[in-house]
């Protein structure tokens, strides 16, 4: 199942309503977005723009992942290779396919053209000599200086129409990225390996704080975020100071790594605190088997089936790597949806730490607090199941023996 998990989304990988943007009404832009229509039924989502600077204004935003701008002659691919470098690659094969269809209408174009300019010219010719009458000598002079004209005019027609039709197939592509992903991390390759191991961690911290420490829940909500806080702070040296590969907004992008700890390790720590240690494995296995494959944080959400990319961004590991990359490179921006969700899972982590106690005590209370607070009477203690304490065994046996002796004390005076 955790091979699945991971190998299944990674083998159905494919734009699936990838929001794109395209560039102007032109005919050329409609063109380009039936052919991609067409050709890719159901994997982009167009968005049109007036201009290319509302275009990258959108890119910036994350409302989009890139955008063509499609002109005679030419095709500009707006990409963003710190939204993803895979759909980035994407998009400029998408830019050379659209090119290259281009160039093939215009070469068809051209072709058809330069074709019926030929077939008109001879009927053209025959007219001209015709309706002037000319002698038969000045026929075949003109005639020759016609044909002449003729093939140097079908000559430079046809040349004119090769060169145009050269011309018109030949379709530029320019890639512009625009907000570009670090140098020292190009592939994105840092960034995505990071989130397996943090959530590990975060397992790991939910694990030691709601069964190994004695503490107050009050006291395991503190720990719970300070350990959080510190275990991103390393993380963040760890990616950026030793690898370079979340260059901008330091701050924000260690609270947003604080915060997707905080969402894995508190959620953890609260089932185990409703249910016990058999909270641990459920939890472990939707944050590590289903939560990481589901992130999308090696491609992108949209190239993952459908199903995967909704659940994928409801989780912890989805929602934080988005955030994470927002902070990193965008300024934050289009992350309010992802803060949301890493907020909820804390909250709701937290709630149950604090007071999922009350439901399934991981402590046993002690004999003498038990004893106090009971009626009056002594609380039984806690001691292993079969095993009977000494100081039992010592203050039951002189009851037992003295009713054994009254009993037989009754029987010889009855006697």
């Amino acid at each position: 199942m955790a091979v699945l998990a991971y190998a299944w989304p990674a083998a159905r990988i494919a734009p699936r309503d990838l929001p794109v943007g395209i560039v102007g009404t032109s005919t050329a832009s409609q063109a380009a977005v039936e052919g991609l229509a067409h050709g890719k039924p159901g994997a982009f989502d167009f968005r049109l723009y007036s201009d290319e600077a509302s275009a990258r204004t959108a890119i910036r935003n994350r409302d989009v992942y890139g955008a063509f701008a499609v002109r005679p002659g030419s095709i500009t691919v707006l990409e963003s290779t710190a939204a993803s470098p895979t759909v980035a690659q994407l998009l400029d094969n998408t830019g050379r396919q659209l090119a290259a269809r281009a160039s093939a209408a215009a070469a068809k174009r051209a072709a058809a053209k330069a074709a019926a300019e030929r077939a008109a010219q001879p009927a053209h010719d025959k007219s001209t000599g015709a309706g002037h009458g000319k002698s038969a000598g000045a026929d075949k002079g003109g005639s020759g200086k016609a044909g002449k004209g003729g093939s140097a005019v079908g000559k430079d027609g046809s040349g004119k129409a090769g060169s145009g039709a050269v011309k018109a197939a030949h379709i530029h592509v320019k890639t512009v990225d625009v907000v570009r992903i670090s140098a020292d991390d190009p592939r994105g390759a840092v960034f995505s390996s990071s989130l397996l191991p943090m959530t590990i961690c975060s397992i790991i911290i939910a694990l030691v704080v709601a069964l190994t420490l004695r503490l107050r829940p009050v006291a395991r909500v503190v720990v719970l975020i300070v350990v959080s806080g510190t275990a991103a702070l390393a993380v963040y040296v760890v990616a950026q100071g030793f690898l370079g590969a979340l260059p901008h907004d330091h701050l924000a992008t260690w609270a947003s790594l604080a915060l997707t700890v905080l969402a894995m390790s508190s959620f953890t720590a609260g089932m185990i605190t409703l249910v016990g240690s058999r909270g641990l494995g459920p939890s472990a296995a939707l944050m590590v088997f289903v939560g990481n494959p589901f992130a999308g944080s090696t491609s992108a959400p949209e190239l993952l089936p459908t199903a995967v990319h909704d659940i994928g961004q409801w989780l912890p590991p989805g929602a934080g790597a988005s955030l994470v990359r927002g902070t990193a490179y965008f300024d934050g921006n289009g992350s309010a949806a992802h803060v949301a969700v890493l907020v909820l899972w804390s909250v709701l982590g937290l709630t149950a730490v604090l007071f999922g106690h009350h439901v399934y005590p991981l402590t046993r209370v002690p004999v003498g607090d038990g004893a106090r607070a009971g009626s009056g009477d002594p609380a039984p203690e806690a001691a292993t199941p079969g095993v009977r304490p000494s100081a039992e065994v010592d203050s039951v046996t002189p009851v037992r023996v003295g009713t054994h002796e009254h009993s037989h004390a009754r029987h010889a005076a009855g006697a």
